[in-house]
């Protein structure tokens, strides 16, 4: 299975995980290709080579017309991704990234989502930034993402709500529950943007894993610090394990009083915010009545905000949570080319081959054929 490893030990940013994944091998013209689709006008991309402390690395500047808006309403954000005619996975990790955004900011200045105003994170770089990782994380497909804990440096930054400390509350809203350390630097190693991507994406949080190295990526931050050079590296590579151990966050909930029609907006709205699963068991309750256990398995750092959706989305008055560990074999996304357009494969080494549903059923639709011909003609792609 092919890892790609975030190894943040000057921090994450926005440009500096676009410029990380370039130098990866992210081709420049599909960027700026892939990019063309989102129909944002007025601005260009500065790509660069340079060094840190004399390690090579790239770098990004998006610059902007003097007519760009710089800031946008986290719906402007939606219909821009949504309306584009990027694919469907790179628009689902972009939104994703955006969702959590929406919501930290939320939370720290007491809004709703749907009112939530981005500034910086709403102006066109931001929006290039974020995209531009969804892109290079559709190109590259890794089968899991992994990173460090992030380092917090100390001090103040200037924003368009005046000076906030650091680390700035939208970023440590969006980490709740990620793992964090402190180094004794002035300034801000991780920003808003950067939390958010590397927050969504990674699966799990851990010391180098256990993997071939392939390709390495550096991406230049724009700041020099005295004591480390400013760089993300990114390492591309395959897993050397048999099977893969991480640990998740159980949450559960008996429920025997909600209508049964809202359960599908609830499944609906977890898993768009990042849930690895989601059941529903029937129960017999007290006073033998009928009832539904809803299970939520979750990464560690989405368990608040998901508990906050069933509490919110949900009749019950409390949620139950417990960590549990996980062994599992390792998977990659692959696609093969049948009879009828291409199909997405989940593999799992010699032992799993199993076709995405969703494509099949596309195909199926499209080509009015059985749903079982499509599934039965990827399947005889397996080697």
């Amino acid at each position: 299975m092919k890892i790609l490893y975030f190894d943040c030990f000057s921090g994450v940013s926005g440009d500096m995980t676009l410029a990380a994944l370039l130098d990866l091998g992210l081709p420049q013209e599909k960027l700026r290709l892939e990019l063309e689709k989102l129909g944002l006008k007025n601005y260009s991309l500065n790509i660069f080579q340079g060094s840190r402390n004399g390690i090579a690395g790239m770098g990004i500047e998006v610059k902007v017309g003097p007519k760009e808006e710089n800031h946008r309403h986290f719906s402007d954000i939606l219909k821009i991704i949504e309306g584009s005619s990027l694919k469907p996975d790179v628009k689902k990790t972009s939104l994703a990234i955006f969702q959590r955004l929406a919501e930290a900011e939320a939370k720290v200045h007491a809004q709703r989502v749907e009112e939530v105003h981005f500034h910086e994170v709403g102006a066109v770089d931001s929006i290039v930034d974020i995209v531009g990782a969804a892109i290079g994380i559709d190109y590259f497909q890794p089968g899991r993402i992994l990173s460090t804990e992030l380092p917090m440096g100390r001090g103040f930054v200037q924003c368009q709500h005046g000076r906030l400390p650091l680390p700035a509350p939208a970023t440590l809203e969006v980490l709740k529950g990620y793992p964090l350390k402190n180094v004794e630097v002035e300034g801000e190693l991780v920003t808003p943007t950067g939390a958010a991507i590397v927050a969504t994406l990674s699966s799990d949080v851990t010391s180098f894993p256990a993997m071939t190295a392939e390709k390495i990526g550096y991406g230049m931050g724009k700041k020099d610090f005295p004591d480390r050079p400013n760089l993300l590296r990114l390492v591309l590579g395959e897993a050397t394990e048999a099977y893969l151990t991480d640990r998740v966050t159980i949450l559960e909930a008996n429920i025997d009083d909600m209508n049964p029609e809202f359960y599908d907006y609830l499944m609906e709205r977890l898993f768009n915010r990042g849930a690895l699963d989601v059941s529903l068991n029937p129960l017999l309750m007290k006073k033998n009545r009928p009832g539904t256990l809803l299970r939520v398995i979750a990464q560690e750092h989405d368990a608040e905000a998901l508990s906050d959706i069933i509490l919110r989305e949900s009749s019950t008055l409390g949620v139950r949570s417990y960590a549990a560990a996980r062994k599992k074999l390792p998977r990659e996304i692959k696609e093969v080319e049948t009879k009828y357009g291409r199909v997405r494969v989940k593999v799992s080494g010699d032992l799993r081959f199993q076709p995405e549903y969703e494509d099949c059923k596309r195909i199926a639709q499209e080509k009015g054929v059985p749903i079982q011909e499509v599934y039965q003609e990827a399947m005889k792609m397996r080697k």
